[in-house]
Formats: structure tokens, sequence, C-alpha cells
């Protein structure tokens, strides 16, 4: 595995990559900033889930999609007025898009930030509510991240532990592409805290 982080500089490669505003793996993107971000602070990486884990509800919202079509041939409404029937058959494909939005939304917002001073969990609930926590690279005390499953090897996906000694204890970066080479960088990071941390330097 090609080195992604170089210990001392706090580098990672030498140019910033283009962000794909739907990649779950993006190596110091160049455009991306969040609320409480510090001026001198650079984004390492942003990570989401593998889009592999939206498989399952692309699958279910197809067949949903599909079901109306099939229960045609079970008389199960025929008993309401064709007028109630269709609307029927308009809130169903509304729940179902709503369902397919959310299920969307959910993936695309959750996600973690990990930058040359702290790691940054956002989790998405709804539009109108978002919780972030965060947690500085020095507090860290533990990584470790673990593979499953048969599409977890082949695709390269897994989840990432992380123990800390802030304030909130523990983070769980769930499903992100690359957990070892991840996981390789978060310890290089606490290395490079420690080194100055050691040497009195000061940011």
């Amino acid at each position: 595995m090609p080195e992604l982080y170089t210990s001392g500089n706090k580098n990672i490669s030498q140019d910033a990559a283009p962000h794909n505003p739907l990649a779950s793996f993006c190596l110091r993107p160049e455009k991306i900033k969040f609320e409480t971000q510090e001026a001198q602070e650079k984004v390492i990486l942003f990570l989401r889930q593998h889009p592999i884990v939206n498989i399952p509800w692309i699958v279910i919202v197809i067949v949903l999609f599909f079901a109306p079509r099939v229960l045609e041939f079970f008389p199960l409404l025929t008993f309401l007025p064709e007028r109630f029937q269709q609307a029927a058959l308009i809130l169903w494909y509304l729940v179902l898009m709503a369902f397919a939005l959310e299920k969307a939304l959910a993936w695309f917002f959750n996600v973690y930030i990990i930058t040359d001073e702290r790691i940054i969990d956002v989790d998405f609930h709804n539009l109108i509510y978002k919780e972030v926590s965060d947690a500085k690279i020095d507090k860290i005390q533990e990584v470790k991240h673990t593979m499953g499953g048969v599409a977890g090897v082949m695709f390269n996906y897994g989840n990432i532990y992380i123990q800390t000694a802030g304030a909130q204890p523990s983070f769980d970066f769930e499903s992100v592409p690359n957990p070892s080479g991840v996981t390789k960088i978060l310890q290089e990071l606490r290395t490079e805290e420690e080194i100055e941390a050691i040497e009195g330097r000061v940011r």
C-alpha cells in the first residue's frame, strides 16, 4: 500500500485532490470546508459509508416500485371506487419516494472528516437535526478496524473504532472504504502529535 501520510510534515500527497460530491473516500479534498474549521486546519480525509451499503434499500425501492403492477393480477382493491384506487396508488409512490429520499440523504450527509488536528463525526438524523461530534488527534488513545463478511473483503470496506480521552469516549466510522489505510493515517497523525508535544512545538 502506498504511503498515504508522510509523518513529520503532515502532508498527504503533494497535491490536493478534486472532490467528487458523491465520493466515499476523498484524500485531501480541495473544496471541502465545514462550519467549525479553523484558519490553518487542513482536511486530510473525507469519508462516507461505502456506496455498496445502499444496495439493500435500492433493491427494496425497485421491488416496491413494481409491486402495484404485480398486484394488478390480484383483485385486492377492486371493492374501492376507481378514484380511491388511483389515490391509493399515488400515496404508495409518494411514501416510496419519501423512503428513498430519506435513505439517500442519510447516506450523503452522514460523513466522517479527519483533519490534521481532529476527527469529526457528522450524524444526519433529518433535515432539521444533525449531531456533530469531534475529538482532538492528541486525545486518541486507540484505533482499530474490522472487515467482516465476503462483501467487506471484496470491496475493501469495514468499521473503524476510535477510543479517545475526550468528552466523547468513542467514535465509530461505519462501513468506510479502505479501513486499514484510514487507520494507518490516524496512527501516523497521533505519532506526529506526540512528537510535537515532546519537542514543544506549538502550531
